[in-house]
């Protein structure tokens, strides 16, 4: 079965332009960040920046789980040169940005910025040009560090349908029931999220694994890949009608009989199968540039 692919690989040279020294500067550089939780930033300073070394300040902590060593981190980011304050890149009006916890995966200056953090934070960074690479200016750059799993409120759902657990980061797995599948699409949220819903046209960011109703084996996972991925919800028939009006940070179940059009290649071992998908959906955002 082809996997679904992550539609927010644009940003890896946007992010990749954060690497830079790691020294505390002699003097931090005077700006200042204005805006709400889920909402873009807006940056004031005097320009052109001088700076010499990299600056970090938490501008606000966050609530929810520590980042962990080595697992995955989801970003929304506001880049400026800092030369100018023009804007070079920013991920809120299209799709967040995963990556790994890792020196290799962010570069040192940005993991640096980032490990010790929690989901929920908003953190400021400052570097200085460098002589090669990505970027020959100063870079001003504000990450908030989102949920890489559902964080809703829990929602019983129906007795007839496969029970669900999660581990300690929260992969799901299914437990068969050994009864026949319905014959009809079926939506559950296992967890009611309270972010804003996902509309008909919009490009969602999600952690998914899909198993197969009668053995209740997994056939395809961003889990087990390690990232979350972006991709336009019509892309996939069944998904665009079951998680329409669903709210960010909810987990649905959907129950998707043969009938229904996976949008992938389907393998002949899913051929005729009832399939189940549990769906973490962690962003979603228009493709013309709105996002939540």
């Amino acid at each position: 079965m082809r996997r679904l692919r992550d539609a927010a690989s644009a940003a890896v040279v946007a992010v990749a332009v954060l690497a830079g020294c790691t020294a505390a500067p002699t003097a931090p550089p005077e700006i200042t960040v204005t805006g709400e939780v889920d909402e873009a930033p807006t940056l004031t300073y005097v320009t052109p920046l001088d700076v010499d070394s990299t600056y970090r300040e938490q501008i606000w902590p966050g609530t929810g789980a520590e980042l962990v060593e080595g697992g995955p981190v989801l970003i929304d980011f506001w880049l400026e040169n800092g030369t100018d304050a023009s804007l070079v890149d920013e991920s809120f009006s299209s799709t967040p940005t995963p990556r790994l916890l890792t020196a290799e995966d962010l570069g040192t200056d940005l993991y640096e910025t980032l490990r010790d953090q929690r989901v929920g934070a908003r953190v400021l960074q400052v570097s200085p040009g460098r002589s090669s690479g990505a970027a020959g200016y100063p870079t001003v750059t504000v990450l908030d560090v989102l949920p890489t799993r559902a964080d809703g409120s829990p929602v019983p759902p129906a007795a007839d349908l496969p029970p669900v657990t999660l581990d300690a980061a929260g992969m799901p797995t299914m437990t068969p029931t050994g009864t026949e599948p319905p014959d009809r699409l079926v939506v559950q949220p296992l967890l009611r999220g309270a972010g804003p819903q996902v509309a008909a046209q919009d490009v969602i960011t999600v952690q998914y694994e899909g198993f197969v109703w009668t053995t209740g084996a997994s056939f395809d996972s961003t889990w087990s890949r390690g990232l979350p991925v972006s991709f336009a919800l019509q892309d996939v028939p069944a998904w665009a009608e079951g998680l329409v009006d669903q709210p960010v940070g909810s987990q649905v179940m959907l129950v998707v009989p043969p009938t229904y059009a996976l949008g992938v290649t389907e393998s002949e071992e899913l051929a005729g199968q009832t399939v189940v998908f549990v769906v973490d959906i962690l962003a979603t955002g228009s493709p013309d540039g709105g996002s939540s």
